[in-house]
């Protein structure tokens, strides 16, 4: 599934070129993904888009009425800017086509992704009781800390729950958890205000990169402008599970938590 940083390499890729240009038509090829595509959106032609932003793994696409497209990409979703003649592939499901002959297309093998309108997408069901974004100022060790208190789950699942934070997805979480040397296994409640501080750095580091980087390159994912991310070459333990530790050569584990991979190193995650 597209992590948090392949969403924001996907809108720094499609921004460039559909702000600021008008919407002619919206043609809608497969009305059925994980929520049915919004009929609202036809409303939309003669729209001119304002921005496009990113709350969680939303890509948020605003118009000068006021209306917000809401787009995630699901486990298999990803957005291209093509000339709007070009013939629509298998999974092509939408197509927004603009004023100056282009069009953005959604393409979706799995259908788990969802394109909705809403009038008021800060108070949108999906997005309203979302967490802080990792890579502002409003995340911080006291944000952690404070939650944390007396909570039982495991550090990961702690840390990929939205409500807490947005956007860290399994192999952000298994690698800022190794950076900042803490166990996944190990029960929020139990973790210092100060090892939060080397986590919420470590999170902060990771995606900043990652971001930096193009994102991670996944079986289904390519960036907004056709190329790959090229992070995936630097993870030190996420899918590396039983090679040697990159910082100290010992073993890595690998083991389920809530149903995710998890990859771990027992000497320098305690």
């Amino acid at each position: 599934m597209p992590e948090l940083p392949e969403v924001e390499t996907t809108r720094r890729g499609i921004a460039p070129h559909i702000q600021h240009h008008r919407l002619e038509n919206i043609v809608i090829r497969q009305p059925q993904l994980r929520w049915p595509v919004s009929a609202e959106l036809k409303q939309l032609s003669s729209q001119t888009i304002c921005d496009v932003t990113r709350r969680g793994k939303y890509i948020l696409i605003h118009t000068e009425s006021g209306g917000t497209v809401i787009i995630h990409l699901g486990m298999s979703g990803s957005l291209r800017v093509l000339p709007t003649e070009t013939k629509p592939a298998k999974h092509d499901h939408v197509d927004l086509i603009f004023d100056h002959g282009m069009c953005l297309r959604y393409n979706d093998p799995r259908r788990f992704g969802a394109i909705l309108w809403t009038d008021d997408y800060s108070n949108h069901p999906l997005l309203a009781s979302l967490g802080p974004e990792p890579l502002s100022d409003a995340f911080t060790h006291d944000h952690l800390f404070l939650l944390s208190r007396h909570k039982r789950v495991a550090v990961k699942q702690f840390i990929m729950d939205s409500h807490v934070v947005v956007g860290v997805g399994n192999i952000y979480a298994n690698e800022s958890l190794f950076m900042a040397g803490i166990h996944p296994n190990r029960p929020a409640g139990n973790i210092s205000a100060k090892r939060y501080l080397r986590l919420t750095e470590a999170i902060k580091q990771v995606l900043g990169f990652a971001i930096q980087r193009g994102g991670t390159t996944l079986r289904d994912f390519v960036g907004g402008d056709g190329k790959p991310g090229y992070f995936q070459q630097e993870l030190l333990v996420y899918g590396r599970g039983g090679e040697n530790c990159k910082q100290c050569n010992h073993q890595l584990k690998e083991i389920r938590l809530g149903q995710r991979t998890t990859v771990y190193c027992p000497r320098c995650q305690r």
